[in-house]
């Protein structure tokens, strides 16, 4: 009766957690695609060659060794862990014990000595993680937009999280073996577990019915920790675990740094030498069009992505030469700002049904005139980052609304456009004197 009970109990439990973690990820998707529509063609197998290097096998990462390594364990251990949750979550609708083990013989013992092996490699690396900000307090990880409050509370929280969950593991594992040793019914024979069998002491002298409880105990707050971990993935940076692989997919094949020309701006040139080409007619009805972009919802979708799938891990902002020169932005916060106003967004859109106009934008409200100024535009932000997300992509949109919509630019920079259109050239000459300026 007791495992019927438990059976019961966990399918509502886990139809719960799915049933709250896929109406989230349906809110996010609504939330990415708010965004302007963006069509990605070029070579696919060079796109899934993306997801492969830089998602995958994280190429990136392995520019700075001891973080990459530490997070390589982290990741492969996620990955790869997470396959006996199938055989967990089988073991809980069924309700059997191991599954697996009748099926797999001599192989399962093996399969759960790299697993444990992994549990062991993630709980060492979270404890180096935790070590690095809260002790060593390296600088990318806790100063400007990490320097307090939530952003800082998430990674922690999850670094812990990730401890515990893996401590619970071999804690189950250790507590099944001692039970093995007392031929407990349902605990198969699978042989001393490689990590966990030098835990089991610790738990030697209990008794059968306390061996259960706490094995028992370790198995459920294992299983709903996973299951609360995956509802927490979609509030938190570690969103990224999930969307690291279409946003590589997605990413730019085009020459680093090439800029997109607006459409508007180059029929108006076109019209201007070309008159002949000129529309005779203008529809009544037709829009006036919107240059750059003010807002979340006039960014292309894959921008929007980009904010999602963002890890905070700062190394954008490391190496943005404005941001070491002690000026005002961060690539970062770009992209943290971005994701917060789209959440805001979406939460307006859920309690209105639409979207309520709330006076706020993206520009001004999250990401002021000052951080966009300071962007050189020389893409090294884009560069550093693990999974390729594009920070200058929205800092340009941004900035365009800035100088086309509001004429919200220094004087230098309007004197310059000016002699670009006067004179073709930056500087306040005639194109004929040219010449002459360059044999003074």
């Amino acid at each position: 009766m007791l495992h019927i009970i438990q059976q019961v109990l966990f399918i509502l439990v886990l139809g719960f957690a799915s049933f709250v973690f896929y109406k989230k990820i349906m809110s996010i998707r609504r939330n990415i695609n708010l965004g302007k529509e963006e069509v990605f063609g070029g070579d696919t197998g060079l796109r899934w060659k993306n997801v492969l290097l830089l998602a995958f096998g994280q190429k990136k990462m392995f520019k700075r060794m001891t973080p990459a390594i530490l997070h390589f364990f982290v990741y492969a251990g996620f990955i790869i862990i997470n396959a006996e949750m199938l055989e967990i979550v089988l073991d809980g609708i069924l309700g059997t014990h191991r599954l697996f083990s009748p099926f797999l013989g001599v192989v399962y013992p093996v399969l759960l000595g790299m697993f444990e092996i992994l549990a062991l490699t993630v709980l060492v690396s979270c404890v180096i993680f935790l070590i690095r900000r809260n002790v060593l307090k390296l600088k990318r990880l806790t100063t400007g937009e990490l320097s307090g409050g939530w952003p800082k509370t998430d990674a922690n929280l999850i670094l812990v999280t990730e401890i515990v969950l893996m401590s619970l593991l071999l804690i189950m594992n250790a507590c099944d073996y001692n039970l093995q040793q007392l031929h407990a019914e349902h605990y198969a024979q699978t042989g001393p577990f490689l990590i966990s069998q030098y835990i089991a002491p610790l738990f030697s002298g209990l008794s059968e019915s306390s061996l259960l409880a706490v094995e028992r105990g370790a198995w459920w707050i294992h299983i709903i920790g996973i299951l609360a971990f995956l509802n927490y993935l979609p509030y938190s940076k570690h969103l990224h675990i999930v969307l690291a692989f279409p946003n590589a997919y997605y990413a730019s094949l085009e020459p680093a740094g090439e800029m997109h020309n607006m459409k508007d701006i180059q029929n108006e040139v076109l019209y201007a030498m070309e008159p002949d080409k000129a529309p005779t007619e203008v529809p009544a009805d037709a829009a006036m069009p919107k240059f750059g972009a003010k807002d979340v919802m006039d960014l292309s979708w894959k921008s929007l992505l980009d904010a999602y799938a963002c890890t905070e891990c700062g190394r954008c902002t490391a190496s943005c030469p404005a941001n070491i020169t002690g000026k005002k932005l961060s690539p970062r916060k770009i992209m943290m700002d971005t994701r917060d106003r789209l959440e805001e967004v979406g939460k307006n859109i859920d309690a209105n049904k639409e979207f309520v106009d709330d006076n706020k934008s993206l520009l001004h409200d999250y990401i002021s005139t000052e951080e966009l100024r300071a962007c050189t535009s020389c893409n090294a932000c884009v560069e550093a980052c693990p999974v390729s997300i594009n920070p200058l992509n929205i800092i340009l949109e941004l900035r365009r609304n800035l100088y086309m919509e509001e004429s919200n630019v220094p004087q230098e920079w309007m004197q310059m456009s000016n002699n670009i259109e006067n004179n073709m050239a930056p500087w306040k000459m005639s194109p004929s004197d040219r010449d002459a300026w360059a044999h003074s």
